[in-house]
């Protein structure tokens, strides 16, 4: 039997998932859990092989959960499971150590497979996302362009970005401004769409 703990802060998701996946003869859900920072404890916890990571959820999202499962219960390994199928995301889940990323209208055969491929140590990636991702390429954002963006989101002032990430208001306009010209943008609130429409942030 495969152990699969389900984190998603959407508890009817979660239901819906739990129930589908419990269907089948060799998977067993051992764990639900509504927040990034209880998976690693919950997989600890239940001895789970695969965790089935949300991306958007409270305390810790799906790609810093993964990242936090790979070093700390490497044993088990993370499929991301999202609704938010952005070439961007894909680039960073891998990155974190995620074994599989798939969207959630994937037919239910298609995810328990997805599950099973994975507990055996097999990559699995939605193919037209995979497509996307290889046509798009990385983020052209510097980290610390990245950082500024970011902050940026909850529409502060330069001195508030200033502030929060230490850095000088001429730096963060520097940064602001690269950004900008990288995403094609017309402006900081454009340039922060763009990015995070790509799974960039």
């Amino acid at each position: 039997m495969i152990r699969l703990l389900i984190a998603d802060d959407q508890a009817l998701v979660r239901g819906a998932l739990s129930a589908l996946l419990g269907l089948e003869p060799d998977i067993e859900v051992v764990a639900e859990v509504g927040r990034g920072d209880e998976v690693v404890a919950a997989a600890r916890q239940t001895d789970a092989e695969v965790a089935l990571l949300d991306i958007e959820m409270p305390g810790m999202d799906g790609i810093a959960a993964a990242a936090a499962l790979r070093a700390e219960v490497p044993v088990c390994r993370a499929l991301i499971v999202t609704t938010f199928g952005r070439p961007g995301y894909l680039a960073r889940a891998m990155r974190a150590g995620a074994s599989g990323f798939v969207v959630k209208d994937t037919p239910a055969a298609q995810l328990a497979d997805a599950v099973r491929r994975v507990a055996q140590g097999l990559r699995v990636v939605d193919p037209a996302l995979a497509a996307d991702s290889l046509a798009q390429g990385e983020s052209p954002l510097t980290a610390r362009e990245t950082d500024v963006l970011s902050v940026a989101r909850t529409g502060g002032s330069i001195a508030d970005i200033s502030g929060i990430l230490h850095l000088s208001e001429g730096t963060v306009r520097n940064h602001l401004s690269s950004a900008i010209g990288k995403t094609g943008a017309r402006n900081r609130a454009d340039a922060v769409r763009v990015a995070d429409d790509r799974g960039w942030l």
